[in-house]
């Protein structure tokens, strides 16, 4: 029993941990197995949630185990009810949010362990296994050898989401491009219309673009029909700056943006800043593959790979589709160099004999903060408990549901789909009635989501996609197929519904 005299720090004594981490872990196992009980999207107020937590925090601890009890009912009473349920096979909202067994076990000892993996010095085991296991990721997902760690000059990294690989990127970008001109200069970054919002908020964050409003330092540029970034566009905005006195230094491509999964031609803009000196200046390329990149593990998707050989940097999230809990995030670059160039910083306090032989990696200057935690683990874990082959199984079992889903949009006269199907998202609607509005349209649409969302059995996500060759822009619902537990009687079920609803049963 934990000791309570008075003054004594009621620590868990290694026997009560251990009745309690079984406790928790069967805690979990269950509320997997009742996933299809709740309703998917949480059915709260603002507000609800901490009424039913005390105003002020507790004066006496919980003591051992047995105190743990009111724990236990306050996660069925107030966490539950408050939850929003990503891991439902019923789940199809934003992207998905993977979390696995061999994952959470991973995180688990994670967090056992307590390691502080800032330098290679305070956990050699954290730093060479991360080392180890991001270069299987890059043979997994057929990356260009430049990637990995063995090609002398890259390597790949833990970031803890896709945002925070951009904000890196643009720094490194940032920095090569001062070194190599010797001098200050108005810089500029380009990426899509389309693009993850991130891309925005690292500019702002790095002084590049003033605020969210600032057109004229991070140019947002326009798509096509397939909401991809048109190499022509970005090459008129590049030019313009140049002859203005501007630097362009940084473009972000998408693959698989966020709205529809559009993928941007990576070697057309790789050869735009060949063109245009930008790569010769020291311009970077970053690519954002978020969602999309998770499909690399299989060899029928690798197309989006063309000109992958060009680029400076890559990341996707593992955990959105690869079935490793949030955070993880695979980042690569071909020149570490630039990384160390502009995140280094070395306090007296972090100095070492190891660092300073120059023959480890310290994967603090590879990131924004110091601090770093066993993440490779979980990733570990997934990839030896899944294999390649059931890596592969898992993403082509998901693309081939959205593919019946999207079948079923095209048979059915009450809807279409706004663009092709992006691996396992689809972008669909109802279709305009004659002579009806686009504003009737889209209130329809907003409508029918509303409803489905409401009856708690399915959870999907909207978007609104700009029109294209003058059209109107379109509100979309959006059907991301990717929670770990879905299986195709998931899909259909959410369709019936959709169907009924469109038809009003």
């Amino acid at each position: 029993m934990s000791d309570a005299r008075e003054g004594a720090v009621p620590h868990l004594s290694p026997e009560e941990f251990r009745r309690l981490g079984h406790r928790m872990v069967d805690w979990i196992a269950d509320y997997w197995s009742r996933l299809e009980s709740f309703p998917v999207r949480a059915a709260v107020a603002p507000g609800d949630v901490m009424a039913k937590l005390p105003a002020h925090p507790p004066e006496e601890g919980l003591g051992g185990d047995a105190g743990w009890e009111a724990i236990f009912k306050d996660l069925e009473d107030v966490v539950l009810p408050g939850l929003t349920h990503w891991q439902s096979p019923s789940f199809f909202a934003y992207f998905p949010a993977n979390a696995s067994g061999p994952a959470v076990l991973g995180e688990l000892l994670s967090a056992g362990l307590g390691v502080q993996g800032m330098l290679w010095s305070t956990s050699p085991a954290a730093t060479e296994m991360e080392t180890r296991v991001l270069d299987w990721l890059a043979e997994l997902t057929g990356l260009p050898a430049s990637f990995r760690s063995d090609s002398g000059t890259g390597g790949g990294v833990i970031q803890g989401t896709a945002s925070e690989a951009t904000l890196v990127a643009m720094v490194a970008a940032r920095e090569r491009v001062r070194r190599g001109l010797g001098r200050e200069a108005e810089l500029v970054a380009y990426t899509s219309t389309q693009a993850h919002s991130s891309v925005l908020k690292a500019a702002m964050l790095c002084g590049v673009a003033r605020g969210v409003s600032d057109d004229v330092h991070l140019r947002q540029l326009g798509t096509d029909g397939a909401y991809a970034l048109r190499p022509e566009d970005l090459e008129r905005a590049i030019r313009e700056d140049l002859a203005a006195g501007r630097q362009p230094f940084f473009v972000c491509a998408s693959l698989g943006t966020t709205s529809s999964g559009a993928m941007d031609p990576v070697r057309a803009i790789a050869h735009v800043l060949e063109r245009t000196g930008v790569t010769a200046a020291g311009g970077w390329l970053h690519v954002d593959a978020a969602w999309a990149g998770s499909a690399l593990v299989c060899p029928e998707h690798r197309g989006m790979l063309e000109g992958l050989e060009a680029v400076d940097s890559f990341s996707f999230n593992p955990h959105k589709w690869l079935l490793t809990n949030f955070d993880c995030n695979a980042f690569y670059t071909r020149e570490r160099k630039a990384l160390l160039e502009a995140l280094s910083v070395m306090p007296e306090y972090l100095r070492n004999a190891a660092t300073a032989s120059g023959a480890v990696i310290d994967y603090r200057d590879w990131q924004v903060p110091l601090g770093r935690r066993f993440r490779a683990l979980k990733l570990w874990f997934v990839l030896r408990h899944y294999g390649a082959r059931g890596l592969r199984a898992y993403i082509r079992e998901h693309v081939r549901q959205a593919e019946r889903f999207a079948s079923w949009v095209q048979a059915d006269e009450c809807f279409e789909l706004a663009t092709p199907r992006s691996l396992a998202l689809v972008c669909f609607r109802l279709r305009p009635e004659p002579g009806e509005e686009p504003s009737a349209t889209d209130a329809r649409n907003r409508q029918l989501l509303e409803r489905l969302n409401a009856s708690g059995k399915a959870f999907l996500t909207h978007t609104v996609l700009p029109g294209v060759d003058g059209a109107p822009a379109r509100y979309v619902l959006r059907m991301a197929i990717g929670a770990p537990r879905t299986e195709e009687r998931h899909v259909r079920a959410v369709w019936e519904q959709l169907a009924a609803l469109a038809k009003g049963a």
